[in-house]
């Protein structure tokens, strides 16, 4: 009987993967490898090589408890050859196939890497595309043909007509589409819920160990590690979090608070990312608890809407746009990450806290990733292809399909608005509604010159003033513009110098 190799990445922990579900079981070999050239294309947070060696190592056992023979290299293996396709070539020669199947990475890079393997072997290289999505490619390249403007929210509405997700026949539950406005609640007095944490067992233990022997210079804490790493504990997470802290994630899904890492969050998207959910399974449980009358449909609508609708949004995105789209840079940002990105050493309350979270749990809500460090790098005029690499690099549910988008469309505007029709900047007064950071910080939100005066506040009209020529005309910036012109022209004046003098010292690295 003729063999073949089925790849299996370790973004594709799913039992229903397309190249799996082409192979047999029977005759077929499933290849799984850890390997360098993925761990460190770009310096990933320790916590997400961990999680995703641990989830790769038991879902290995999972396919060979359910018949598959699977060929797998751990990292430390003496005869790893360190990259994805000469794994592939190596268990092509270990195994005589002459075949190999796989299905479609979430990333050019490797994409590419794929593509020159293809043509570089022998045997027959079948790719398929990845059905885990609910969108396909040519469905949303037919959906954004010769429109003017490729915006989320009509996206949105297709995946709920196509899924009938919180749908009374042709029209949305509750009479509304988009239930947002009732989701921007400030913090409230004191959270009840927290996502479900995993104590370790002796194959995330043996994960850990090799994650800190190889890449104890990454940044980030490796320890404590509580992460869900296969579907059995991904799906306790997803069941806990819709019963404890779904009825409340709507009202309260932008709020932050210092001592409360998650509020009402799901913190399920590194388990979404990784395969061990489907975004379906997801959407229905939110959808079932709505039904019952436990959660609230702003709260269902919002959740769903993250998933159906910008996710499936901003990957369509990243496909169609291309391989350039990680370094486009529509404003010409050039400015160096500034170090605190690294350290959380500054004076700013908002982003210390956000980046030192980020540092030990490889975990920050969208809000904080949006309007702290995103707000603030982009208000400085950070080059968006160092804030992409920032996020790609520190996240655990960061993989460029998904983080690339996001950074560079939404927080950066790098795509000259392609994603979102005005970029999302803020003075300290949106921070301060919105959480408790400002009460802590040695800046004064209320002061909008001097020495004390919130950077960015400062730094917010310096930009609506050094971008004026391209943002005047929005519509959806006219009235910021209408505001600075009914300033006293000393105060716009000093505002600009002293937004220049803070620019000026983070430049020379000094601590601000």
């Amino acid at each position: 009987m003729v063999s073949r190799l089925v790849l299996v990445l370790g973004d594709q922990l799913s039992p229903d993967l397309t190249a799996l579900q082409k192979a047999d079981r029977d005759a077929d070999t499933v290849v799984m490898a850890e390997v360098m050239a993925e761990a460190s294309y770009v310096a990933h947070h320790p916590k997400k090589i961990a999680f995703l060696f641990a989830a790769m190592r038991k879902f290995a056992e999972e396919l060979r408890k359910d018949g598959w023979t699977v060929a797998y290299t751990t990292l430390d293996d003496a005869d790893n050859a360190g990259s994805i396709d000469a794994e592939l070539m190596r268990r092509l020669d270990e195994t005589g196939a002459d075949e190999v199947l796989y299905t479609q990475p979430g990333e050019w890079r490797l994409i590419r890497v794929l593509e020159d393997f293809a043509s570089a072997t022998p045997v027959k290289v079948r790719r398929f595309e990845d059905r885990r999505f609910i969108c396909t490619h040519a469905e949303f390249e037919q959906w954004a043909e010769g429109r003017k403007a490729l915006r989320m929210e009509y996206f949105y509405r297709e995946m709920r007509r196509k899924t009938g997700l919180l749908m009374e026949g042709d029209k949305p539950a509750g009479g509304a589409w988009n239930f947002d406005k009732e989701n921007r609640k400030p913090p409230p007095d004191g959270i009840d819920s927290a996502p479900m944490q995993f104590t370790p067992d002796e194959t995330v233990e043996d994960a850990l160990d090799l994650v800190d022997a190889k890449f104890n210079r990454n940044f980030g804490a490796l320890r404590p590690f509580w992460f869900a790493t296969d579907r059995g504990q991904a799906r306790r997470a997803l069941a806990h979090f819709v019963k404890h802290a779904l009825p409340r994630f709507g009202d309260f899904q932008d709020a932050m608070l210092r001592d409360e890492k998650f509020l009402y969050h799901a913190v399920i998207s590194v388990y979404l990312n990784a395969g061990l959910l489907d975004p379906m399974e997801v959407c229905r449980a939110a959808e079932d608890a709505w039904k019952a009358g436990d959660v609230p449909i702003n709260a269902a609508e919002g959740f769903i809407r993250q998933i159906i609708g910008w996710r499936e949004y901003v990957r369509g995105i990243y496909f169609l746009e291309g391989e350039d789209y990680p370094r486009r840079n529509a404003l010409n940002h050039q400015r160096k990450l500034p170090d605190f990105y690294w350290s959380a050493e500054t004076d700013m309350a908002c982003v210390a806290h956000a980046v030192a979270q980020t540092r030990d749990e490889a975990y920050a809500h969208h809000i904080q990733r949006l309007m702290i460090t995103g707000n603030f790098a982009l208000l400085a005029g950070v080059n968006p292809h160092e804030v992409h690499e920032w996020y790609l690099e520190v996240y655990a549910d960061a993989y460029e399909w998904v983080e690339a988008p996001n950074t560079v469309g939404m927080s950066q505007f790098a795509d000259g608005g392609l994603l979102g029709s005005k970029p999302y900047v803020s003075s300290g007064s949106y921070i301060d509604r919105m959480s408790d950071y400002c009460k802590s910080c040695r800046y004064k939100v209320k002061d909008r010159t001097g020495p004390d005066a919130c950077p960015f506040n400062l730094l917010y009209w310096q930009f609506l003033d050094r971008h004026r020529d391209r943002f005047e005309g929005n519509h959806r910036m006219g009235n910021m513009y209408r505001t600075w012109d009914r300033m006293d022209e000393d105060h716009r004046k000093t505002v600009l110098t002293e937004a220049e003098g803070f620019l000026g010292r983070l430049s020379k690295g000094e601590r601000v």
